[in-house]
C-alpha cells in the first residue's frame, strides 16, 4: 500500500512537472510574440463603397456622405443568388485610418487576401501601389504616404476582363470587391518580409518518418538606410507549444537590402506525423533581433509528412498508399457571392471533412489562406490550383468565354508574365500548408484557339518548372488535361495529370505512364435539392473505374457545392450540396459510403405547422472573419421535418445584423431566394457589437426565435447605427447581346463503343483526318457530345469519314436521359458525307446533342460542330 502511494505520488509529481512545462513553454512562445514591435490588425470595419467609377474619389475632401456603409469582406454583386449575369465595371472603397508618430517611424503595409480583379490603392490622394490578378493576396508598403492623424485609403477596383491578363476565360463568376480580408501591419524597417519564411522537413523520407531536421529560409528586409549586423533565432514548437529545437543565425543585412537567409535545426526526433487522421501542426517561431533588441516576430505553421505520387501505384503520404477520394470547390456562398468569411470558409472544409472525403481539388484559381489553413486543421490535402483557365465554346475576345491563352500576339507577353506572377504569388503564400499536395497550373487550358495552342504548351511549360524552382518539395500538375488526344496532348507537360469527365475513361489516357488523378467526375449529373440518394460517379462508371486503378491516384467528384456559373443554371447546380450550404440527399449517400454515417429521416409529407430555427453558433465575432449560418426547417405539430415549402421569411427583430439582403431575407420556392424540401438557409454577419434577435415566420405557422450575440468592436446603437438595407433584384446585363458559341471541339464525349484506333474524341478533336468508330460488336451504336452548357440550338453540323447513306437520328436532351428528336434520318436512302441542321423559329433546347446510327458498319463521325447560345 505504502509503495503505491509513493508511486502515485511520483506519478502525479511528473504530470504536474510536465504541465508546468507545457504552460511554461506556451506562455514563452506567447511572450515572444506579444512582445514584437510587429503589429496587425484587422481593418475589414467601417469601409464606405460606391458602384462606378468617380474621379477624385483618391482624394482626401472627396465627399463620400451619400455612399454606402459596408465591412469587407465584400463585392460588388452582393445580394448574389447564382445568376449568370453580374455587374462589370468599377467601384470605390474608401477608409479612415488613425496613425501616431510612433507609428510613422515604421513600415507600414495594407494587406489584402483578394480583390478582383485590379486594385489601385490610394493613401491620402497618393497611388500607393497597383495589384492585377483576382485570386492571390498582395502586400502594398504605404508608409511614404501616411502621415500623423487621419489617412484616408481608396481603392479603386475594376473586374473588367483584360486580354492579357489570367484568367482570360472559366464557367465561375468573375464578381469584383475586396472579397477577402485586409489588414494594416506596422513594422520596424527592418523585418520579416510579407510571407518571407519556407519551412521543409529535408530528411524526413529518407528517416521513414522517424526524424528530420528542420529548413527554414526566410526573406529578411533591411528597408533603412543604414546596414548593420542583425540574429535571426528560429523556435521549433510542437502541438503543445514546447520547443523541440531552435537554430540561430548571425549576419548582416546592406542598406535597403532583402536577403533570403538558411537555416537548419538538429534532427527532430519522432516527429508527430500530419495525416487526414492526425492532423498534427508544428510551428516555426522566427524572431529577429539587433543586439538584443527584438525587431520582428512571427510564426509559421507546418507540418511533418512527406509525399510521393506514383505512375504505377499511386498516391503515398508518409510511405503508405492513399486512395484519393475527393471533391472540387468554388469558394462562393448564396448572398454574399465570393465574399465569405474564414467562418464560412471552414464550414465548407467541415462539410467536405464530413462526408468521408480526404481531398479538396480548389478549383480553379487560388484559394483563400483561411481556406488553406482550414484544410491542415481539420485534415483534408488539398490541389492548388492557378488561374489559368479555359471554358468549353470559347469565342471572341471580350469576356471570359474567350480562348485560354491569348490569339492576338500582342498580348501573349504580358499574358504569360500575369500567368506566372499569379502562380508565384500562390506557392509563397501557401508554401507551408502541409494539406498541399500539388500546384496545378492550370485547368483545361486546351479550350485554346487552334492557332494559339503552341503559346499555350509553351506557357505550361514554364510554369512548370517555375513551380520546380521554387518548390522542389511538390510536384507540377496539369489539371483538366484530357485533351487534345494523340499529337500535341498536354498531360505529359507536367509531373501529374489530372483528367476531368471523359478523360477517366479515354483509352489515350488509361495508365498514361506518369501520376494520374481523376480531378473531376459526375459533371453529367445536375439538379436542385433534393436530389437522389445515389454516387454521381457520372464517366467514370462506365469502365467500374471508380473502383479504382492501382495505377490512379484517386477521383475528385465535380463538385462539392453549387456555384454561380456564367454558363448558366444546369453547370451551376452540379453540387452534392445546394448554394445555401444545405446537403442534397447525394452527399448523405457518400457520408454513408465513405464515413459510415446512415443517412437521416428524410422529411415528411405531413400537413406544416410550425418553424425550427437553428444556427451554427450563437457567439459571433464583429471584425468580418466570422459569421452565422442560420437554417430554417418546416415542421408539423409533433415537430418532425416536413417536405412542404411555404414561403418563408427572416427578420432582424432587434440588434445588429445583416443578411446579404439586409435586415431581412424571404425565401420563396420559385425564386432565386429558395426554399425546397422543406429547408432553407442563409449566413448572416455583423460589423457592430451586440444582442441579435431573429424571428423565422410564414403565414399561419407558429414562428420561431433565436438570440445571437456579436462581440468586439463598435456597439451597436439602435436609431444611429447605419442600417443595411439591399433589396435583391437579380442582374441582368444592360445592352446585352446573345452571342452564338462554337462548341464540340475538345469537348467531353459519351459513346456506346469505339473501335481500336477509332477513340470517341476523335470525333471532336478538330482533324479531319480522325474519326470515331463504333466497334463491330456493337449493336446500337451512339455517339454524344457534352456541351457542358444549357443552349438554345441555332446549328449542328455533321461530318463524316466517308459519302455514303447513312441512316441515324439527331437527338438532343438537358439530362442525357430524356431526348428531343431534332433530325429523324432513320429512312434515309440518299448518300452524303455532311449535315447542316439549322434553327431559327422553334430553336430546340439542350445540353448533350446525340447522334443514334441505325446501322453499325455505318456508325462512324470525323468531326461533330455544335453552336448556340448558352441558357440562364
Amino acid at each position: 500500500m505504502y509503495k503505491r502511494n509513493i508511486q502515485l505520488y511520483i506519478m502525479r509529481t511528473i504530470c504536474i512537472i510536465c504541465l508546468l512545462v507545457h504552460v511554461l513553454c506556451f506562455q514563452t512562445a506567447c511572450t515572444i510574440l506579444s512582445e514584437t514591435p510587429r503589429e496587425t490588425t484587422n481593418i475589414n470595419n467601417t469601409w464606405k463603397y460606391a458602384q462606378g467609377d468617380y474621379t477624385g474619389a483618391e482624394q482626401v475632401d472627396y465627399d463620400d456622405s451619400c455612399w454606402e456603409n459596408i465591412g469587407i469582406p465584400h463585392s460588388f454583386s452582393i445580394p448574389y443568388f447564382m445568376a449568370k449575369d453580374f455587374y462589370v465595371g468599377y467601384g470605390w472603397y474608401r477608409k479612415h485610418l488613425q496613425l501616431d508618430e510612433k507609428d510613422l517611424t515604421k513600415k507600414l503595409f495594407l494587406e489584402f487576401d483578394g480583390v478582383f480583379q485590379d486594385a489601385e490603392v490610394f493613401v491620402n490622394g497618393k497611388l500607393a501601389g497597383r495589384h492585377v490578378g483576382g485570386y492571390t493576396g498582395f502586400s502594398i508598403n504605404i508608409s511614404d504616404c501616411a502621415k500623423v492623424g487621419d489617412n484616408m485609403v481608396a481603392v479603386r477596383v475594376n473586374n473588367l476582363w483584360q486580354p492579357d491578363v489570367a484568367p482570360r476565360a472559366g464557367e465561375h463568376v468573375f464578381s469584383g470587391g475586396i472579397y477577402r480580408n485586409v489588414r494594416l501591419v506596422k513594422k520596424t524597417p527592418v523585418h520579416i518580409a510579407w510571407y518571407g519564411t519556407f519551412v521543409t522537413t529535408p530528411e524526413l523520407e529518407e528517416q521513414d518518418g522517424k526524424s528530420s531536421s528542420v529548413k527554414i529560409e526566410t526573406e529578411l528586409c533591411n528597408d533603412s538606410d543604414e546596414s548593420g549586423t542583425y540574429r535571426l533565432e528560429t523556435r521549433i514548437l510542437n502541438e503543445w507549444g514546447e520547443e523541440v529545437a531552435v537554430t540561430e543565425t548571425t549576419g548582416r543585412l546592406a542598406a535597403n537590402e532583402c536577403k533570403v537567409w538558411m537555416q537548419q535545426t538538429e534532427p527532430i526526433q519522432e516527429p508527430k506525423l500530419w495525416t487526414p487522421q492526425t492532423p498534427i501542426l508544428y510551428k516555426a517561431v522566427s524572431s529577429l533581433y539587433k543586439d538584443d533588441e527584438l525587431l520582428d516576430c512571427m510564426e509559421t505553421p507546418f507540418g511533418f509528412r512527406w509525399l510521393k505520387w506514383t505512375a504505377d501505384k499511386g498516391f503515398f503520404l508518409n510511405g503508405n498508399r492513399l486512395v484519393i477520394q475527393g471533391a472540387n470547390v468554388h469558394q462562393d456562398q448564396a448572398g454574399w457571392g465570393d465574399a465569405v468569411t474564414e467562418s464560412a470558409a471552414r464550414r465548407d472544409v467541415a462539410m467536405v471533412k464530413e462526408a468521408g472525403f480526404n481531398f479538396i481539388r480548389g478549383s480553379h484559381y487560388p484559394h483563400a489562406p483561411f481556406f488553406v489553413q482550414a484544410c491542415d486543421e481539420l485534415g483534408l490535402l488539398f490541389w492548388s490550383e492557378a488561374p489559368f483557365w479555359g471554358i468549353g465554346g470559347y469565342g471572341e475576345d471580350g469576356s471570359w468565354s474567350s480562348s485560354a491563352y491569348p490569339v492576338d500576339k500582342t498580348h501573349t507577353a504580358a499574358f504569360e508574365e500575369s500567368a506566372l506572377l499569379q502562380l508565384e504569388e500562390m506557392i509563397r503564400i501557401h508554401r507551408n500548408h502541409p494539406s498541399i499536395v500539388a500546384w496545378s497550373v492550370c485547368n483545361e487550358a486546351f479550350f485554346t484557339a487552334p492557332e494559339a495552342m503552341d503559346g499555350m504548351r509553351g506557357l505550361l511549360r514554364k510554369m512548370v518548372n517555375r513551380v520546380h524552382q521554387l518548390d522542389p518539395t511538390r510536384l507540377a500538375a496539369i489539371g483538366g488535361a484530357q485533351r487534345p488526344i494523340g499529337e500535341g496532348r498536354i498531360d505529359h507537360i507536367g509531373d501529374v495529370a489530372g483528367y476531368n469527365g471523359d478523360g477517366a475513361i479515354i483509352p489515350d489516357f488509361q495508365n498514361p505512364g506518369i501520376p494520374n488523378i481523376v480531378s473531376e467526375y459526375g459533371s453529367e449529373i445536375s439538379s436542385d435539392r433534393p436530389g437522389e440518394y445515389n454516387a454521381k460517379w457520372g464517366c467514370i462508371k462506365q469502365n467500374e473505374g471508380w473502383k479504382g486503378y492501382p495505377w490512379r491516384s484517386g477521383q475528385v467528384s465535380w463538385c462539392a457545392f453549387d456555384h454561380g456559373s456564367i454558363a448558366g443554371s444546369m453547370m451551376a447546380k452540379l453540387g452534392i450540396i445546394d448554394y445555401f450550404r444545405i446537403p442534397k440527399r447525394y452527399w448523405y449517400w457518400y457520408r454513408n459510403e465513405y464515413a459510415g454515417i446512415a443517412p437521416p429521416e428524410w422529411p415528411i409529407d405531413s400537413a406544416a405547422a410550425k418553424l425550427k430555427l437553428e444556427a451554427s453558433g450563437t457567439i459571433v465575432k464583429t471584425d468580418g472573419t466570422d459569421d452565422v449560418q442560420l437554417l430554417v426547417t418546416v415542421c408539423d405539430v409533433s415537430g418532425k421535418w416536413v417536405s412542404q415549402s411555404p414561403d418563408v421569411e427572416l427578420r432582424i427583430v432587434s440588434g445588429p445584423g445583416e443578411f446579404p439582403t439586409g435586415r431581412s431575407i424571404r425565401f420563396e420556392a420559385d425564386s432565386d431566394i429558395r426554399i425546397m424540401d422543406g429547408q432553407a438557409a442563409i449566413a448572416m454577419r455583423s460589423y457592430y457589437a451586440g444582442k441579435t434577435i431573429v424571428e423565422a415566420t410564414s403565414e399561419g405557422l407558429e414562428p420561431a426565435r433565436i438570440t445571437i450575440t456579436f462581440k468586439g468592436g463598435e456597439e451597436y446603437k439602435e436609431g444611429v447605427t447605419p442600417i443595411v438595407e439591399r433589396p435583391y433584384k437579380r442582374y441582368v446585363r444592360e445592352g446585352k447581346t446573345e452571342v452564338i458559341q462554337t462548341f464540340g471541339r475538345n469537348n467531353p464525349t459519351i459513346t456506346s463503343s469505339n473501335a481500336n484506333e477509332h477513340t470517341p474524341g476523335m470525333a471532336s478533336d478538330g482533324n479531319i483526318r480522325t474519326y470515331w468508330k463504333a466497334s463491330a460488336e456493337d449493336k446500337s451504336p451512339f455517339w454524344t457530345v457534352n456541351t457542358e452548357k444549357g443552349l438554345q440550338l441555332k446549328e449542328i453540323q455533321l461530318h463524316f469519314p466517308d459519302e455514303a447513306a447513312r441512316r441515324y437520328i439527331v437527338e438532343a436532351s438537358h439530362d442525357n436521359n430524356t431526348w428531343e428528336v431534332l433530325c429523324d434520318k432513320s429512312q434515309n436512302t440518299q448518300a452524303e458525307q455532311n449535315l447542316l441542321l439549322s434553327f431559327s423559329e422553334e430553336v430546340p433546347t439542350g445540353r448533350f446533342v446525340r447522334i443514334r446510327f441505325l446501322e453499325n458498319d455505318k456508325a462512324a463521325l470525323t468531326e461533330v460542330i455544335v453552336k448556340g447560345i448558352v441558357l440562364e
